[in-house]
Formats: structure tokens, sequence, C-alpha cells
């Protein structure tokens, strides 16, 4: 018996001796980047992983916990921004349509742009004005497999200017903007501007949860400044009574499929829209962008589809297969690894050229979410998408060393409880430490 239990002892004894000794190699064999991570007082916050690879030669730089699932945040962007480029081509497809003599029926694809306050005007409302003058106009939504929320979506993110609704065709990036300065009072759309109400019970603008009546607090009447989005409730429905206002019609509503041979209207340039999607992380423009994607492979406007689809068609040969529910990011259900993550951003480096694609990240020190890090050189060396959520940062693209080495990583932190602004920073340091070391 006492034989047995000594065994057992010195066998236990083996056990934590190999796994000490097996930490130690961890930390003493990556220039100094794993005692980085073990010794910051941040990261123990929470759960870290890092996975780095040498982009041309596709080497294991580094890696840590790498083969976790992370909720992603924003991150799913990146996925999201590989939906489109394997599936549009260089125009946004505006509507997909069908027109007789005297009637002109168009299914909404998702294209975000519509009189969105970013871009500039495309041909969309011109042509479907032209078309209202001389015929019947219908609008078929029978296409449409979308709620209006993504899976997981906070319900109380309602009146956040992040979370407006999923539409076949969005309007107006499905908000209403109000804003107030020097040159007066400004709204788009005013088609809403009937559902205001003074309240002394309310310090920003709040929605009704149920239907369209905003609160505004009378404090606004004498503030210099003001400005903020807030999405409108059964942007679907409104979005239509909007267009008929637009183009000065009646448009009835039609449950017909979409035909093959229905033709297709583009509005603007795809890269300006994927920019903006990744560079300041446009959950509305990320969403609609998905369902674009989907709609291109096929005649029905949904996430659920546009995921598959990419997963079955693009995405077939990662080694870790997502689970992905949304566009953006904004869903908790998504769960991403930052070897996946590696993988496909080393996957739409060798597809498409550098310039194109290092052009739609946020640049550090240059704009985006990024633009106030990463600046210590002449020349940016950091292009990347970040991924924030409470108790969630993550930050992975492309890195160029000091050495002229370029670099793929995917730093992934969940779980703390600490400001995000420390973790941020806490990256930071650690990602320049990188770029020194390699």
């Amino acid at each position: 018996m006492k034989s047995k239990s000594l065994k057992t002892l010195i066998f236990l004894a083996s056990v934590i001796l190999s796994s000490c000794s097996t930490s130690k190699k961890m930390v003493t064999d990556d220039s100094g980047i794993g005692l980085s991570i073990d010794t910051s007082v941040i990261l123990a916050n929470g759960f870290t992983g890092l996975h780095i690879t040498d982009l041309n030669s596709g080497k294991v730089l580094f890696s840590r916990n790498a083969q976790k699932y992370f909720v992603p945040a924003s991150n799913t962007k990146i996925f999201t921004l590989h939906a489109c480029l394997s599936s549009l081509g260089d125009s946004i497809p505006a509507l997909k349509y069908v027109e007789t003599d005297s009637t002109f029926t168009f299914w909404g694809t998702g294209d975000p742009t519509f009189m969105h306050s970013m871009f500039p005007q495309s041909r969309t409302l011109d042509f479907l004005k032209s078309k209202a003058n001389a015929k019947k106009i219908f609008q078929s939504c029978a296409h449409s497999g979308i709620e209006s929320y993504g899976e997981g979506w906070m319900w109380d993110d309602y009146n956040d200017y992040y979370q407006p609704e999923l539409t076949s065709f969005p309007a107006y990036g499905n908000v209403l903007w109000l804003n107030k300065d020097s040159t007066g009072f400004k709204a788009q759309p005013d088609y809403l501007l009937s559902r205001l109400v003074k309240s002394n019970t309310t310090k920003i603008v709040k929605r009704n949860p149920d239907y369209n009546m905003f609160q505004i607090p009378v404090a606004f009447d004498t503030s210099a400044s003001f400005e903020q989005e807030i999405p409108y409730k059964n942007a679907e429905t409104v979005n239509r009574e909007i267009l008929e206002t637009l183009i000065n019609a009646k448009i009835n509503v039609s449950q017909q499929p979409v035909p093959k041979d229905a033709q297709i209207l583009y509005s603007m340039d795809v890269d300006t829209v994927l920019r903006r999607m990744m560079q300041v992380s446009d959950n509305m423009l990320a969403e609609h962008l998905l369902l674009l994607s989907g709609m291109s492979n096929g005649d029905t406007i949904s996430s659920s589809f546009a995921i598959k689809y990419t997963i079955d068609s693009f995405m077939i040969d990662l080694s870790q297969k997502p689970k992905w529910v949304d566009g953006s990011g904004l869903s908790r259900y998504n769960m991403m690894t930052p070897v996946s993550i590696t993988e496909l951003l080393k996957k739409m480096y060798s597809q498409y050229p550098e310039k194109r694609l290092f052009s739609l990240m946020a640049v550090g020190g240059v704009n985006g979410t990024i633009k106030g890090l990463y600046q210590n050189g002449q020349e940016p060396f950091l292009f990347a998408k970040s991924g924030t959520l409470s108790g969630a940062y993550n930050l992975s693209g492309y890195l160029i060393s000091k050495s002229g080495r370029k670099l793929i990583f995917s730093f992934m932190n969940n779980n703390f409880n600490i400001p995000t602004s420390k973790v941020r920073k806490e990256v930071e340091r650690i990602l320049l430490l990188v770029r020194e070391m390699y």
C-alpha cells in the first residue's frame, strides 16, 4: 500500500516538473513575447490568445491559446470582408428588378448606401423616380428571410446607434439623425420629425421600445450643440413610406419571388463602403454588406444563408471552423480562434493586392479605431481590425516589423473586468515589442 502511494507521489511529481519545464520553455523560446504576456498585470485579469505567423513563409513565430475559441466582437468583420471580396464585384448591387410596359417591380438587396449621410447620393433614387413617372411601382420582400435583429443581439441596445434594424431596403442607415450646431437644427429623415416630443425625464433622445415615438430632452432647446443617431422601429415599413415621399408615388407591396431574369441596378464602388465598414467598424454597413454578399450568390436575403454559403464556398480550408452568426460581431454567439483569423488574413493576402487590402483596414496612427495608437514610426506599420465588447478587446491584422518582415497576427482578449482602454494600451505595448523583436 505504501509502495503504491510512493509510486503515485513520484508520478505526480514528474508530471509537475514536466509541466514546469514545458512552461519555462514556452517563455524562453519566444523572444520575450510570452514573458511579457505572463508578467502583465493587465492581461492577467482576463484570458489572452495570440498567434503570429510570418506572412511569406507561413512559419509560426509565436502561439499562445491560439486554438482556443474567443468572442471576436468586431473581428467578425474580417469574415464579412472576405465574404464581400469573394462575392461582390467592383460595384454595390442596389436593386434587382423586372419591368413590363406598365409595371416596375423591385427587390431590395440590402444596399446600405441609399440616402446614407456618409456616402454620395447614388443613382438609385433618380432611377426609381424615372420609373415612378411612367409605371406602377411594386416592392417585393418575398425573398427576405431576415429578422429585424441578428441572432444573439442585446434587446436593450435598441436605442443605440450601432444596432439599427436589418432590412432588405435600408434608407438613411435605418437611423434618425438629429444635429444642432451653429448653423441650426437638422434631421434625417425629416419624415419622422412629427414623432418627436419634449421630455424632462431624459438626458438623451430616447425612443419608445415598441414604436416610433422619440423623447427629446428639454435642454436640447438651449444647448449650443447636440448630435445623436437613434435606430427607428419597423424600418422595412418606414423605409417604404419614406421612399414613397421621395419618388412621389405609391409603392404597392408584392410577394413575387425574384425571377431568374431579373436585372441589377448598381449603386457605388464596393471598396468605398468596405473601407468605412472596416476602419470605423460600422455595424449597420457590416450587417447589410453580409446580406448583399448572400444575395449575390442566390435569390435569398438572409444572414444565415450568406454565412453558410461563404463558409462552404470560400472558407472550407480553415483548420478551425468559426461559429459565425452575424456580420458585425454584435452577437456574443460568434466564436473564433486566433488561428482561424490569421489563416483567413493570409488567405485574403494571397488573393488580393496588398495595396488594396491594406487600404481597407484601419491603419495605426492614421485612421479608424486605431488612429491614436501605433504612432512611433515614420511610416504606417500596422493594418488591422479591432473588436470591442464589454469584457472583450481583440486586434487582428498585418504588422510590418522594424526589419521589414511582414507578419500576420491575431491578439484576442476576453473575460476581463477592467476598463477596455487599459487592455488596448497593453496590446499596443506588446505588439510594439513584436515589431522590435522580429
